[in-house]
């Protein structure tokens, strides 16, 4: 996880402020901290009352992207830019174009957050604005490093330097060498990457900017664990936690606790790590909580804060705990939907769910009323020196097998051979899968259609708990994936026999051990009911969206179900309720 400070100007006196984020190497940046106040131009009173309100709607958007309300921030400054726009106030239209830029980058949508920047950067040149077009290059440089362009975020990011020089904006002067020191750090010069975090460093003492001098003093410390120097790093990250606490920064503090964790694993201080990711994570937490019931946000953070709740499970695998580890893989497991289930079941009880994940013994009882074998994965991953870099990659996969008495089992696969000898990743071996069954389900050629990796994903996924399922085909087996592991056919899966999943075991999946227990906690809920109620939602073939399938392209229709629609039509009846299909399927 890095540090990194997005640049965006947002008065009429273009006063720069800095957001420090989560960077997760290509993972969605995450909004965390906006270290200056916004201030009203001084002669707001003077103005009529449209320019005061597009002002008003641009500062209540900062105090809500301050708290994380990602979706109100961008109303705001929506409303804002339409205000500005219809007063021809340039000024005020590339603020507020530059703002939602940051907000969709925050949001992980970069192409529209390059969209926006670009549009700010054109206003910001078209009225001579230096420091504006310096804010524009700076925030355009961070999308391009989070979509792992390095090469453009490093021509953004010295143009930015360039320009911050020029006009002697020495706040703007330490992102841009800060964010180059990111862009560096990921591609691996290490060396470059210290030179320009120590001047950014410098200039944030100079000025007094402590959020931003906790930043690079964080940025440092990944730099040195880098070159496998622990201890400057340990020094660094301490420094930084110490400044995060001091000004309560609470995104800092949780991503300091982080590093250290990984820090003190690295040394071989197993109880200490455990100590700090633990720390770590009830930061996070505690910030989830603040964001009440946007599930987008809580989505969006969470991507940036997953890796904390994995480093743990390896911190307990590595003590001997795999239960233990087994709490906090369930811990970190579909938040945002448990806290949503949580909401919806408490609504009419007396009594409200806590959405407090389960522990090993409220596992074991989940699964004795199940009367299940629930089998629950996660993919470790871990940095390794590829050609002299630090690269992020797949390094273990963890299996526990929890019985319907309540026995658990853990198992580990060993996943580095995969691409150390086969240049692949379990995404990899899933893709191919996809490939084949599209292919043959649109009867193509069988020369054409790519091989599938069905057996090898058995191999990976199966064989290492096949003794630990049931022999009975009738019994239940409820696969709970991670990841990628969600878009594994799992009845599909063939042994070296040939023979299919589906055809030895009843085969369900679920996205969380919790969410099996709320789901039993619902049909209780609804056995109490009168039959033939009319309570049941079905749902087929809602009018399928327009997505783009990555960055930059341009969104294409997803296809229909009509498979889907035939079977809500044969349901609907069957529990006395009206099917919803086509445009009624709306949210």
């Amino acid at each position: 996880m890095l540090y990194s400070r997005w640049l965006k100007s947002i008065d009429s006196k273009l006063t720069p402020v800095f957001l420090a984020s989560i960077s997760l190497f290509l993972v969605a940046t995450v909004p965390l901290f906006l270290g200056a106040d916004f201030l009203l131009p001084a002669n707001a009173q003077t103005m009529d009352a449209r320019q005061a309100e597009g002002d008003r709607l641009l500062q209540q958007g900062i105090q809500q992207f301050q708290t994380s309300q990602l979706r109100a921030a961008l109303d705001s400054w929506e409303q804002a830019l339409q205000i500005y726009r219809a007063l021809k106030n340039r000024l005020g239209e590339g603020n507020a174009l530059g703002s939602l830029g940051l907000a969709y980058g925050s949001l992980g949508d970069y192409a529209k957050a390059i969209e926006y920047e670009h549009q700010w950067l054109a206003i910001a040149r078209e009225i001579q604005d230096r420091q504006g077009e310096g804010a524009a290059l700076g925030n355009l440089g961070l999308a391009y490093l989070s979509l792992g362009d390095y090469a453009k975020a490093i021509e953004y990011g010295q143009q930015h330097l360039a320009i911050a020089r020029q006009i002697q904006d020495r706040q703007g002067e330490g992102a841009a060498l800060g964010n180059l020191g990111n862009a560096y750090l990921s591609l691996g010069d290490y060396a470059k990457a210290i030179e320009y975090t120590q001047q950014s460093l410098v200039i944030a003492r100079e000025i007094q900017d402590r959020q931003g001098e906790g930043a690079e003093l964080g940025n440092l410390g990944i730099a040195y664990s880098y070159l496998g120097n622990y201890a400057k790093d340990i020094e660094y990250v301490q420094q930084s936690l110490a400044i995060a606490r001091e000004i309560q920064d609470r995104h800092v503090e949780g991503l300091a606790l982080n590093n250290l964790g990984l820090a003190f694993l690295n040394v071989g201080n197993p109880t200490e790590s455990e100590k700090m990711l633990v720390n770590a994570i009830e930061v996070w937490e505690s910030m989830r909580q603040m964001l009440g019931s946007n599930d987008a946000n809580k989505v969006s953070i969470f991507e940036g804060q997953a890796n904390t709740y994995r480093t743990l499970q390896k911190v307990r695998v590595a003590q001997n705990n795999p239960i233990g580890a087994l709490e906090i893989a369930e811990r970190g497991r579909a938040r945002a939907f448990v806290d949503l289930l949580t909401q919806r079941l408490s609504s009419d009880s007396a009594n409200p769910v806590i959405a407090s994940a389960p522990n090993q013994d409220q596992i074991r009882q989940i699964a004795k009323s199940q009367n299940a074998t629930l089998v629950q994965y996660s993919i470790i991953g871990d940095d390794f020196q590829i050609q002299r870099k630090s690269e992020p990659r797949e390094s273990a996969l963890y299996i526990w097998v929890i019985q319907p008495t309540g026995e658990i089992t853990f198992r580990e696969v060993d996943l580095k051979p995969l691409w150390q000898k086969h240049k692949a990743s379990l995404a990899d071996l899933i893709i191919g899968n996809q490939e084949f069954l599209a292919v043959r389900s649109r009867g193509s050629s069988p020369a054409l259609q790519p091989q599938p990796n069905l057996p090898t994903l058995h191999q990976l996924l199966i064989d290492p708990i096949e003794t630990l399922l049931p022999k009975d085909p009738n019994a239940h087996v409820i696969f709970i994936p991670q990841g990628s592991l969600f878009q594994v056919p799992f009845p599909a899966l063939q042994d070296a026999n040939d023979t299919y999943l589906i055809q030895k075991h009843t085969i369900l999946t679920a996205p969380s051990i919790q969410v099996l227990d709320f789901t039993r906690q619902q049909r209780q809920k609804l056995a109490q009911k009168p039959a033939n109620s009319g309570n049941a939602l079905v749902l087929g073939n809602p009018t399928m969206p327009s997505v783009s399938l990555s960055p930059g392209e341009p969104k294409q229709k997803l296809s229909p179900l009509p498979g889907a629609e035939a079977e809500a039509r044969a349901i609907a009846p069957l529990l006395n309720t009206q099917a919803i299909l086509g445009a009624q399927g709306t949210k």
